[in-house]
């Protein structure tokens, strides 16, 4: 049997509603968007999703990681290296990517199931994650979030078995960037709507209903659609019964997250799974493909902890339209561009990264930045590896109104970790003024500053939801 043996989701805590977008110009639609915080992007939202989706399993017994995404931040040079280290995969572990297209996740999903099929892999982490702008004003600004999904494919506990594939593949341009764009661009919606999504779903959806001979069985099934309207028609044209889709779509509550979108969905449905049910996954993108899968008995005890549930329940409204402007670096903004050294990011990136420190073998404290000297006892090269706790309280705190930033103040603390170890770093994601000695904190991944004209990344602390 080969399916998802554990799901992750991450939507990141900002919302903008679409009261907001009407307040700036003059029309908005219902509901609201998640926004990603000017630190974010999609290596950072795969690394979360995908540290959710191996919460209790040991990194180092997982095979690969396949990273999908129109959206990654380095067109040359492997993205999903890095989220494999912050993961802390092992070296020999197999990595790949999937974009230019909105099924990049299901090209991914597909990719490892028959990784995992063939035998080449044991087990894969398949992440999706995708961070798309709009031009200001547009009717397309309103419908984007920003998200990620990861699911981990494998034959043992499986959740959910992937049953098959149907898929379809035709030339279609419908939504599209160019080298040099950086917004979104799209052609007739009406035409799109009509001859892409009406006709590409429904396809593929048929087909694997024709393969599996499911046409007199309940299914659950969940669909790529950009906005409420096309999902609307969407669920009218496939004529399932109302019951066999989500009962939140997560359009009106986290927006069009692209090629993440999918795999949210998915996470969705399996937490209102039960044993036997069948769900049927179709993604678009110059065709469809089509995923059936049946749950099992391993659903009832799989926690939900790391899904789309916990996620939603953690938001936090933006104060306003223009700070979006402002993450989205659409208004003029200082970059920080200090000295970068590729050396040192080489050498300190099992530190930096994957969160490993040493451990005294006299007095059992950890040394964190690492050193050859226990600060405690004085005991010299005497140590173990040991990775780091992400949770802890805060020791002390200051707030910098002076460095560049998008979002002022800084927070600067130094956090007493779970465990032992004080690290200190950024706070990102919180009220500055709700700040206090002894709030609970955990770490999450960022991106830092664009030293020497590359992405620098580094942990930062956010408030415990």
């Amino acid at each position: 049997m080969i399916g998802i043996v554990s799901y992750g989701a991450y939507v990141p805590r900002y919302r903008m509603s679409g009261q907001m977008l009407k307040q700036a110009w003059g029309s908005g639609g219902k509901g609201e968007r998640s926004v990603a915080n000017h630190d974010e992007d999609s290596i950072t939202m795969a690394a979360e999703s995908s540290r959710n989706c191996l919460r209790g399993i040991d990194p180092q017994k997982v095979d690969g990681l396949y990273f999908a995404s129109t959206t990654a931040p380095y067109s040359e040079g492997l993205n999903c290296s890095l989220i494999g280290a912050v993961v802390d995969l092992k070296r020999e572990a197999f990595t790949a990517e999937f974009s230019g297209s909105l099924r990049a996740g299901t090209m991914a999903l597909r990719a490892g199931y028959d990784a995992v099929k063939a035998g080449t892999l044991k087990n894969v982490v398949v992440t999706a994650a995708d961070l798309r702008t709009a031009d200001p004003g547009s009717p397309m600004e309103g419908t984007l979030g920003d998200g990620s999904g990861a699911l981990l494919i494998g034959k043992e506990n499986v959740i959910a078995e992937i049953k098959g594939f149907s898929s379809i593949s035709e030339e279609f341009l419908d939504v599209w960037r160019k080298r040099d764009d950086i917004n979104l661009l799209s052609g007739d919606p009406k035409f799109i709507t009509d001859y892409g999504y009406l006709r590409f779903i429904p396809e593929s959806v048929a087909g694997i209903m024709k393969k599996y001979k499911l046409n007199d069985q309940p299914v659950k099934v969940v669909f790529y659609a950009p906005d409420a309207r096309t999902n609307k028609a969407l669920a009218k044209k496939l004529k399932f019964p109302e019951e066999a889709y989500l009962k939140d779509n997560l359009l009106s509550s986290v927006g069009n997250t692209g090629s993440a979108q999918p795999y949210l969905s998915l996470i969705a449905a399996l937490e209102e799974a039960s044993p036997g049910d069948k769900i049927i996954l179709a993604s678009h993108g110059s065709g469809s493909d089509a995923v059936l899968l049946e749950v099992t008995e391993n659903i009832s005890r799989f926690s939900k902890d790391g899904g789309v549930s916990a996620q939603l329940k953690v938001k936090r409204e933006l104060s306003s339209y223009e700070k979006y402007l402002q993450f989205r670096r659409f208004l003029p903004t200082e970059i920080v561009s200090p000295f970068s050294s590729l050396p040192v990011l080489w050498r300190e990136e099992r530190d930096n990264i994957r969160l490993y420190a040493k451990k005294c073998c006299k007095c059992g404290s950890i040394q964190y930045p690492v050193r050859r000297i226990c600060w405690k006892c004085s005991e010299k090269d005497n140590f173990q590896d040991v990775r780091l706790s992400t949770r802890g309280k805060i020791f002390t705190f200051a707030k910098d109104h002076l460095v560049p930033s998008p979002d002022l103040p800084v927070v600067m603390v130094s956090v007493d970790l779970e465990g032992g170890g004080r690290f200190y770093t950024q706070l990102t994601d919180c009220d500055p003024k709700a700040v206090m000695v002894g709030m609970e904190v955990e770490l999450t991944f960022r991106r830092l500053h664009e030293g020497e004209e590359f992405y620098n990344y580094f942990w930062k602390f956010r408030p415990v939801a």
